[in-house]
């Protein structure tokens, strides 16, 4: 039998309901649906679903964001088109095999003896031969030994003109029709269990149920019960934050415009959350400790669950899903990197806020900086390029690809793999909203450049990478120094006290014209690196670029080259003799000229050109921290696993009964000859499947069966 991709044929009825009814079950139909929820679980997967909607505008822009928000793109296993597309899915396949399943059934029972004799002529492998022996005991011979290699047989008496003849029937490979059956309805158990396990009854009780979306923010303790989904809630997945020491029995529910509350029958308390790392930086181990309280019973149940390794709880399973700061304290210093404001610390939670008015030294200014994030392992890669600082926690095809392929003589480069240390993030939002963040380093870090730099990075927005600022760290491993040399540069008497013991000891004491020459020169290229205006010229920017645009305007461009060194060699003398000054100032012993010191100097010269593109008044560092883990668990009820799973089974079973299974039949007619002594046998073979085993078991057949010989 062949299975056929038309639909039900229905015989009343209107033309376009007839015509609908056979679309829907027919096979084709459901091939269709079946490549459309392909095409859709690519998008899927590719795009990230559930994403705050900033993050698409920042990687789309707001035009292609507000066409994919209509499409549900950022949704999709979710969305109401993908749910009514496998909906019908389940409808079309359903009726294919309710169609082809009785066919198949009646074919499975049938042995087709009933065939003609001349039918047997039209079969492409067929064989005839005369047989030494009555009709009757050939056919039981025939028989028996179909029976002994596996076959079923029937026999099927006739009377013709020349007496009793015989049909053998005999069929094998059945359940090569039972795939057909089984592939088919494990799509529909699989859809099925998809539909129970998604939003669809999520949603249905949104639409019956009165429950809304919640939108807000607070307190989950405070949220309206509209917005909450009922403990018996037959299938849910949902996230649960739980901070070392605390526990929590409330579930949320990412929606596409919000979120619902799913109340547990039971608390989980975090004792304690374990991660293992391993030398790159990549977590190996989640493992969180973790207690169950049973609101019914009362009962405290300690379990431990690991990614890959559930806990299972009242139908309820809880799976380590990832892990998340539970609220680390932190206390910071803040500084100005110019000394216009003044020095004070600050005490905060990660995820918390803190409000500055009027206490960064600028009259007017409200400012509020967000914890966002403390990160007390980082693991960077300064083997290939210390300058850059490379995260090996990124996946970087690119070189991956080129680490095994190109020239033969190429060869890896080695990772030089260190700890540097914790980070805080935080950002900075002003009266108007508008919000920067920033990335800094508590502890200093070793670049290769001969002195220690404090890593102060800032991005305007996420899609950003960070820019950092490399402080140089003094002696004693702190900021101090060039926080000191920093507001030495913005204090005009310091600056004329350091040009003029750089003048003194550039210059012989006899030539004062000199002198006088050079303090000019000096204390311009001063005024200039600290963004004082000179003269007429007023600036905006300040750094070794005002200079640069000092000597643009001001110089003839044969002559540029040579003015610039003469420039920057006056400058650096100047800056290390403001360093002594302030030095003086605090009541500390001079500055060392040695290797360290010029680098110190060097890296100081670059991060104060560097100071007036910072955009903060401020700069936070992170004196000290305790830090408090949480666990993120994912919480399901999926009664549509089971049926998953049985799915996943028959659909296996199915396409290796389709692929491997041949069904073949055999026919062999015996008809008497006149005196019924010698009986012509007449044979057909056939196969649903043409193949070179098939060719080979026709002639084992042919041998065994009819004697046959060439």
């Amino acid at each position: 039998m062949t299975v056929s991709t038309q639909g039900l044929a229905l015989k009343t009825g209107s033309q376009a309901w007839r015509s609908a009814v056979e679309l829907l079950s027919s096979m084709r139909f459901a091939i269709s649906l079946l490549t459309v929820i392909c095409i859709a679980s690519i998008i899927g997967t590719v795009l990230k679903q559930h994403e705050p909607l900033n993050n698409y505008v920042n990687q789309f822009g707001p035009f292609w964001t507000d066409v994919f928000g209509m499409a549900s793109l950022f949704s999709v296993y979710s969305a109401w088109w993908f749910l009514l597309i496998l909906a019908f899915l389940v409808t079309s396949t359903s009726l294919c095999v309710a169609r082809n399943t009785p066919k198949i059934l009646a074919d499975l029972r049938s042995y087709k003896e009933n065939i003609r004799e001349q039918s047997l002529q039209a079969f492409g492998q067929r064989a005839q031969a005369e047989l030494a022996e009555p009709a009757e005991p050939a056919a039981h011979r025939i028989g028996n030994l179909l029976v002994s290699g596996g076959w079923r047989v029937k026999l099927q008496r006739r009377e013709t003109a020349q007496g009793t003849g015989w049909m053998v029937a005999a069929k094998a490979g059945a359940a090569n029709k039972l795939g057909y059956i089984a592939a088919h309805s494990a799509i529909v158990l699989v859809c099925l269990g998809g539909l129970l396990d998604g939003d669809l009854i999520v949603r249905a009780q949104m639409l019956f149920n009165g429950k809304q979306v919640y939108k807000g923010g607070g307190l989950i303790a405070d949220v309206p019960q509209q917005h909450r989904l009922s403990e018996r809630n037959p299938t849910f997945r949902g996230n649960l934050l739980v901070a070392e020491g605390t526990q929590s029995s409330t579930a949320i529910l990412n929606q596409s415009d919000g979120v619902l509350l799913q109340d547990l029958p039971f608390a989980i308390e975090l004792k304690k959350f374990i991660v293992e790392y391993y030398s790159t930086g990549m977590p190996k181990l989640f493992a969180s400790d973790i207690v169950i309280h049973d609101k019914v019973t009362g009962e405290k149940i300690e379990a431990r669950t690991e990614v890959n390794h559930p806990v299972k709880h009242r139908g309820i399973e809880i799976f380590q899903s990832s892990f998340d700061d539970g609220g680390s304290s932190l206390r910071l210093r803040a500084q100005s990197l110019t000394g216009r404001s003044p020095t004070f610390e600050l005490q905060g939670v990660v995820g918390g806020s803190s409000q500055l008015t009027n206490q960064v030294g600028l009259p007017g200014d409200q400012l509020t900086v967000e914890y966002t994030g403390l990160r007390v392992i980082n693991v960077e890669n300064f083997g290939s390029n210390p300058a850059e600082g490379v995260d090996v926690r990124k996946v970087d095809l690119r070189e991956a690809m080129n680490a095994q392929m190109g020239a033969a003589n190429k060869t890896k480069e080695q990772k030089n793999l260190r700890n540097v240390g914790p980070s805080v993030t935080y950002k900075l939002r002003d009266g108007a909203g508008q919000a920067r963040e920033y990335h800094n380093y508590m502890l200093p870090v070793d670049m290769g450049e001969g002195v220690p730099v404090f890593l102060l990075g800032m991005r305007e927005t996420p899609a950003d990478t960070f820019r950092y600022i490399r402080v140089p760290a003094d002696e004693k491993g702190s900021m101090d120094d060039f926080m000191r040399l920093s507001q030495a540069l913005a204090n005009p008497a310091m600056r004329d006290k350091a040009v003029q013991r750089y003048a003194a000891k550039a210059v012989d004491g006899k030539r004062p014209e000199l002198s006088a020459q050079l303090s000019a020169s000096a204390a311009r290229a001063l005024a200039l690196f600290a963004g004082v205006p000179v003269g007429e010229q007023v600036t905006a920017v300040a750094g070794l670029q005002a200079i640069s645009d000092f000597i643009e305007a001001n110089v003839p461009q044969t002559e540029r080259s040579k003015a610039g060194e003469v420039l920057v060699r006056i400058l650096n003398g100047v800056l290390f003799e403001l360093e002594q000054v302030a030095r003086e100032q605090a009541g500390l012993p001079a500055f060392a000229p040695d290797a360290r010191g010029q680098a110190f100097m060097t890296q100081a010269v670059l991060a104060l050109s560097d100071v007036p593109l910072y955009p903060a008044p401020f700069v936070l560092t992170l004196e000290d921290f305790t830090q408090v883990q949480a666990s993120v668990f994912q919480v399901a009820r999926a009664p549509g696993k089971t049926v998953v799973y049985l799915g996943c089974a028959l659909l296996i079973i199915g396409v290796f009964a389709m692929l491997y299974v041949r069904e073949r039949r055999v026919w062999v007619w015996l008809a008497p000859e006149t005196g019924g002594a010698t009986t012509r046998a007449s044979m057909a073979f056939s196969s649903n499947r043409k193949t070179l085993d098939s060719d080979q078991e026709f002639e084992h057949l042919k041998t065994r069966l009819l004697a046959w010989k060439e």
